[in-house]
């Protein structure tokens, strides 16, 4: 019998086998890595770490055994937060590589090639982040309302090489307002991705359950990963969502979670009291899914068991081993 496909994790390396019930997109700590580099007092790297461990211990307590954290450049990537996070609560954390830009990029990679983007890419998963021996276990690649720029799709073609060479799976922010997820897909089919090595994200931000659909029939798998959003769809609507999902039978390449930020720098305090008043908050943090959507779904006869495992084990698994399958 064939050994088990490893997963980089921020503790080292792992059997898949053991990743066990799985968060597949969250954030232990979402920021602008300029700013905090140059204004570090602008933070507190205690309450930081207080935040990501309470939001962990949620998640924990519902069974989740690993998060897969897809926070990278300029959104604060940090792998020895994740690191101490991981050493103080016992949780599995799969860290990324990439570049989070809807847009631009920096002059530094404007002015080089997709190649050598594509060689920071892969040192990351085959030598160590940040000057650490913790290895990416993915690459994470963004578009949104601007759409596939000059840069975005830069970064695509690079990502993809940087799979390909490395073996490790993409995960794409996208917008379905704009419907990104096709020509996303298209782009990293291109350079010769499998399709099943792909996650195009966020896409329960609709729901025109076709739309999913059509972007299920491409071959990737799709996160339903914004549960508890503040914004519309909310939670009511993304559950409506899910489950018609489940009953057409695409609960195969499904990847739900929350997107959650157990702190995030974007907005200044009282504009987050605002959207969360004028919106819909999220008292379950990285538990909603086990709190309301999960009964929501049993109840209304989408799920069962083994389509549990499904959405929680086997389809995050699935993912990020894909690429080591072929």
């Amino acid at each position: 019998m064939a050994p088990a496909p490893q997963i980089n994790t921020v503790s080292g390396p792992l059997d898949a086998t053991a990743l066990g019930k799985t968060l597949g997109h969250e954030h232990l700590r979402f920021r602008d890595d300029a700013v905090a580099a140059n204004w570090p007092s602008r933070y507190d790297p205690a309450a930081e770490l207080r935040a990501a461990v309470d939001a962990v211990g949620v998640a924990m307590a519902h069974g989740v055994r690993t998060i897969v954290d897809p926070t990278a450049m300029n959104a604060g990537r940090d792998v020895r937060f994740l690191a101490r996070v991981a050493e103080l609560t016992g949780v599995q954390i799969v860290a990324c590589t990439g570049i989070y830009t809807f847009d631009r990029l920096p002059f530094y990679f404007e002015n080089r090639s997709v190649d050598v983007m594509a060689d920071h890419f892969a040192e990351d998963v085959e030598q160590g982040i940040q000057g650490t021996d913790v290895r990416a276990a993915f690459i994470k690649v963004a578009a949104d309302e601007p759409g596939i720029t000059p840069g975005v799709e830069k970064v695509h073609r690079a990502a993809a090489r940087a799979a390909l060479r490395t073996g490790v799976p993409i995960m794409a922010h996208s917008a379905p307002a704009v419907d990104n997820g096709p020509r996303q897909v298209q782009l990293l089919l291109e350079e010769g991705v499998d399709p099943a090595h792909v996650q195009i994200c966020h896409y329960g931000d609709t729901t025109d359950v076709d739309q999913i659909e059509r972007l299920l029939e491409l071959g990737v798998y799709v996160g339903l990963d914004r549960f508890g959003s503040p914004r519309p769809p909310f939670t009511a609507a993304r559950i409506d969502v899910a489950a018609e999902l489940l009953r057409r039978g695409r609960g195969d390449r499904l990847v739900v979670s929350h997107d959650f930020c157990a702190t995030i720098d974007w907005f200044p305090p009282e504009t987050m009291e605002a959207i969360v008043r004028e919106g819909e908050s999220n008292p379950y943090g990285m538990g909603l899914v086990f709190e309301r959507v999960v009964p929501a779904l049993l109840e209304a006869g989408a799920l069962d068991d083994a389509a549990l495992q499904r959405l929680f084990a086997d389809n995050p698994r699935n993912w990020l081993t894909g690429a080591q399958r072929t």
